[in-house]
């Protein structure tokens, strides 16, 4: 007798005349689905140029967050009229090709196991499955040239039968956790940019620029040494000369010169003033530079955007001279943790900082000691229980930390880890500038700060700057990914080097996704929430609550209560029922 689970897996099956959906009509949860239930909508019939596809799991993510709170002005809505044409949330998602058209049938075959890579760009706009595209909260739907001709080709991962659907869901994710750690700066002065180069009055030191220096195809200087004014003069770039400007002058420079999109690439000789380099980086352009060369310590801290860090990619580089161009490169700005170092996580017990940590533990050659941050104790104790056996199989020590019910601030508990030292690397997941600009202060001078959680562009954080080109620290963000992001994920997860399931926390079915989406804004559990569309009335549990709700699952799960394909397939077995 076939059991339910390779009939489903078999995805051979006649397929209901109607599909349940949940559709966002506008701001607010009450504007997700109708009368607080999913709908039942046509299913529908794709054309030549799409295929029908079943969506087998989706995971439930704190962006989806921003939807329901933003609506149309959503900036991937376009103030699009959600009443008429609504989205759908579940960027998360992993599929099974249902029926093909005949156009594409070279391509995709019915059975075929695929993943969402949701960030997509078209024509260069910028689109994204589960945003503009509804996404995979219903139970099949098309996918067409919206999702597959893409300015990087179809945004379709294939996956192979051995991966279990809720890990697949979690491709997204964990891809994401993985670019924060591959490098996403441009670390060279950019091929026909426009550069600023800011001297100070009175420096008369000895500048050299040994490489670099014929990229840009104009060069402003502001009273720059007599050394700097003769290296450019032997480039072929527009030269620029604007001396004797302040802060009040540099917007209508901007304007003038890049046409308000601001300088590729800044380079400030000998800065003193704080106020002065966090006027200057204002005028930073997406994924530009400003690279700091000088020996001494700036006046105070730099009120920094930490949202251009995050969403897009300025980097601040430094050195202490006098070669300018020694800032740049792979050498001096690295982007991964540091090797037997230590690694404080701000967010741990959320689902993505979650991730961090884990990728941490099972890293090779990743930090010796890891301190989990979180203000749950709850959050804690189940990050303790699911990730404590895996830290000690790989030689790591993990600490947990709370510090609204300990005594001590998180400054001094990471002191006293390090005996004074402090972390080399901290990596925050707290959309919050107070929080960021406080585990600053939990670095050692040469350590790195990686703002993984986004705030909006515009927020402002006071960071120590003199101590990028004193001591070569590091602030990073990255927002999104890309295909190759989650083939990196697929290739650890089936060398053994990563697992992803770990991180399930709750799950649920088709009918409890909008509770899933109150306990994610709750915090309700401690790992993602997996929502499977085809179980339509599972009650949403955590994983820790399988034991007892449903205890012939709750045998499959792994030490830690850890999510396996075993589980998942007992889910299956016992729950669905097409």
């Amino acid at each position: 007798m076939t059991s339910q689970y390779n009939r489903y897996r078999a995805a051979d099956l006649a397929l209901p005349e109607k599909t349940w959906a949940w559709n966002v009509y506008g701001a607010g949860e009450e504007n997700i689905g109708r009368d607080d239930q999913p709908e039942l909508l046509p299913n529908p019939k794709p054309n030549a140029d799409q295929m029908l596809v079943r969506i087998d799991s989706v995971g439930l993510c704190f962006s989806d967050v921003k939807i329901i709170r933003m609506g149309s002005s959503h900036p991937k809505l376009y103030n699009r009229d959600l009443v008429k044409e609504p989205t759908r949330l579940g960027h998360e998602a992993s599929l099974t090709v249902i029926e093909v058209g005949e156009n594409l049938k070279d391509q995709y075959h019915p059975g075929q196991r695929l993943a969402v890579q949701p960030d997509i760009y078209q024509n260069g706009k910028s689109t994204a499955y589960g945003y503009t595209i509804p996404g995979g909260l219903i139970q099949y739907h098309l996918i067409g040239p919206e999702m597959l001709d893409t300015d990087e080709g179809p945004c379709l991962l294939p996956v192979s039968e051995s991966m279990g659907y809720a890990e697949a869901s979690l491709l997204e994710p964990w891809g994401c956790v993985l670019a924060a750690y591959t490098q996403r700066r441009r670390l060279d002065p950019k091929t026909d940019g426009v550069m600023w180069i800011m001297g100070r009055p009175g420096d008369e030191r000895e500048y050299l620029f040994s490489s670099g220096l014929d990229a840009p195809a104009t060069i402003v200087m502001t009273d720059v040494p007599a050394s700097v004014e003769k290296l450019v003069e032997q480039t072929s770039a527009r030269k620029i000369v604007r001396n004797g400007i302040g802060p009040d002058d540099y917007p209508a420079l901007v304007e003038e010169l890049t046409k308000g999109i601001g300088f590729d690439d800044i380079v400030m000789l000998d800065p003193r003033s704080a106020a002065t380099v966090g006027a200057v980086a204002k005028h930073i352009a997406r994924r530009g530079t400003l690279n700091l060369v000088g020996q001494t310590a700036l006046d105070g801290l730099v009120e920094t955007d930490v949202g251009r860090l995050h969403y897009d990619y300025t980097a601040y580089l430094g050195g202490q001279g006098p070669d300018i161009a020694a800032s740049y490169g792979e050498a001096r700005n690295r982007c991964d943790l540091r090797s037997k170092g230590t690694t404080v996580f701000v967010g741990a017990g959320g689902p993505m900082g979650m991730m961090h940590v884990q990728r941490a533990i099972q890293q090779p050659d990743g930090p010796r000691r890891i301190i989990a941050t979180e203000v749950s104790d709850l959050r804690l104790k189940a990050l303790q229980e699911r990730l404590a056996l895996l830290a000690e199989r790989n030689g790591r020590e993990l600490l947990t930390f709370n510090p609204q019910t300990r005594d001590q601030s998180l400054h001094d508990f990471v002191m006293a880890a390090t005996d004074n030292q402090g972390a080399d690397d901290v990596v925050v997941s707290v959309p919050i500038a107070d929080v960021m600009a406080e585990a600053a202060t939990v670095m050692n001078p040469d350590g790195m700060l990686v703002f993984f959680a986004g705030v909006p562009n515009g927020t402002l954080a006071p960071l120590n700057m003199s101590t990028v080109y004193l001591n070569n620290t590091q602030y990073t963000g990255t927002s999104g990914l890309t295909m190759n992001d989650q083939q990196q994920v697929v290739e650890l997860a089936s060398q053994g080097d990563l697992s992803p399931g770990c991180s399930v926390g709750a799950i649920g079915g088709m009918r409890a996704a909008k509770e899933g989406i109150r306990a994610m804004i709750e915090g309700r559990y401690a790992g993602k929430i997996i929502i499977f569309p085809q179980i339509h009335d599972l009650p949403l549990m955590g994983l820790g609550e399988l034991k007892e709700k449903l205890p012939d699952i709750a045998d499959k799960l792994d030490p830690g209560d850890m999510w396996t394909a075993e589980a998942e397939e007992a889910l299956f077995e016992k729950y669905w029922r097409g």
